[in-house]
């Protein structure tokens, strides 16, 4: 039994790192995206069954995109339409090098995904489902969306790319410019969900961290004139760096007053900052990400908590507000108002938010405003914002913390 549930934890583990690649290469064999994705999945549901207990293959990449292959073929034999196809099919058996075969299978999935046949919506959720690999509730916890609404985009994405017949390839350069704000914001959210876990537990989920990077790294090369791209690269390694201090040994939350700045990252602090000088040197003034970057840049260089320049900190976050305005930076900004100007004033912001739809249910809220009825000393109203925020909370790992607090109350 134990055997078993480490098997399918390795299952987990492997999809979460090569589903992207395998849906990619399955897009490329069979022209057809919808059908890429559902023969991946049955794939993967095969393996669950087999592998704990057959064994888990030599080359578990390469089973899969077999089993994969084997399913699609099996589906264009039951559809007369599509019969003139089969010949034109490789063989079914391959080796798992043959995923690396083009090296943008991923790039042009995630491009795929985001055609502008879909609704913006859509073309998220659909991107982090097969480049992601999030399951349809860890999606709507990314974006405070029921989860049955996440699963209708899902299902009329596939059908509407099915319907459109819209090609797997990465676009013409004349079309990039029109596309790339969608598959921009699919690797944001990507990365948002593997630097802070939105459930499970672990904070930090490295695999989906990393290939958001590698994406953005790719993007970067095939649009090095978008400044954009280099600030978001640039806030994702300048948040990166921080990861080896942001959980113990045990792989518990460290917050950053704890944290040993000496095992930040400062390859990743230099590649962040060199990124953003290049945003600013392409761009006329930061955008999104680049606000984002600029303050993920003003942690990553100040020696302490007590000497970060929280002033400017108060003043990009200002700016961001402005430029795309949203409860959540509103929420970040409140932070850093009590930083620099105390709790009593950065209360005042946060009260502000109670009610905004969505942002009430998360615990993020309430673990603010509990934190800053504890530095205000109202114990009691601190101890029920901080047990609301363990309620609301699905990560094992945040709930810790958020307990803790609650413990020295």
């Amino acid at each position: 039994m134990t055997e078993g549930i480490e098997v399918r934890r390795s299952i987990e583990a492997l999809w979460r790192i090569e589903s992207a690649r395998i849906v990619g290469a399955l897009t490329r064999y069979t022209g057809d995206f919808a059908l890429a994705e559902d023969v991946a999945q049955e794939a993967l549901a095969e393996a669950l069954v087999n592998w704990p207990r057959e064994g888990v293959p030599r080359d578990p990449v390469a089973w899969l995109l077999t089993t994969g292959r084997r399913r699609a073929i099996d589906v264009f034999r039951t559809r007369s339409a599509e019969r003139d196809r089969l010949p034109g099919l490789a063989p079914a058996d391959v080796t798992s090098d043959e995923a690396g075969e083009v090296d943008d299978d991923v790039l042009a999935l995630m491009f795929t995904a985001c055609h502008p046949v879909l609704s913006r919506e859509a073309q998220v959720a659909l991107t982090l489902r097969v480049v992601g690999g999030l399951t349809s509730d860890e999606i709507a916890r990314a974006f405070l969306t029921p989860t049955a609404t996440v699963q209708a985009r899902i299902t009329r994405a596939k059908k509407t790319l099915a319907a459109a017949r819209v090609p797997f390839e990465v676009p013409q350069a004349d079309e990039l410019g029109t596309r790339l704000g969608s598959v921009l914001s699919v690797v944001y959210v990507i990365f948002t969900e593997g630097s802070s876990a939105s459930s499970g537990d672990a904070l930090i989920r490295f695999d989906l961290a990393r290939e958001a990077r590698r994406l953005c790294r790719v993007l970067a090369r095939l649009m090095p004139a978008e400044h954009e791209v280099h600030s978001l690269l640039a806030l994702m390694e300048l948040t990166a760096a921080r990861f080896p201090a942001r959980t113990d040994a045990d792989g518990e939350p460290v917050l950053l007053e704890d944290q040993d700045r000496r095992l930040w990252d400062a390859s990743a602090i230099r590649r962040g900052r060199a990124a953003l000088a290049s945003a600013t040197r392409i761009g006329r003034g930061l955008g999104f990400y680049g606000l984002q970057a600029a303050i993920a840049e003003c942690h990553a260089v100040a020696p302490s908590v007590a000497e970060t320049d929280w002033e400017r900190i108060v003043v990009l976050y200002e700016a961001l507000g402005r430029l795309a305005p949203s409860p959540v930076v509103e929420l970040n900004r409140a932070v850093a108002v009590s930083m620099a100007r105390g709790p009593a004033e950065a209360l005042a912001i946060v009260d502000t938010l109670a009610d905004v739809d969505g942002l009430a249910r998360s615990h993020q809220l309430a673990g603010v405003r509990g934190e800053l009825l504890i530095r205000l000393g109202r114990t009691a109203e601190a101890r029920t914002e901080l047990e609301r925020a363990v309620e609301l909370c699905a990560n094992d790992r945040e709930r810790t913390i958020l307990r803790r607090k609650l413990t020295t109350l």
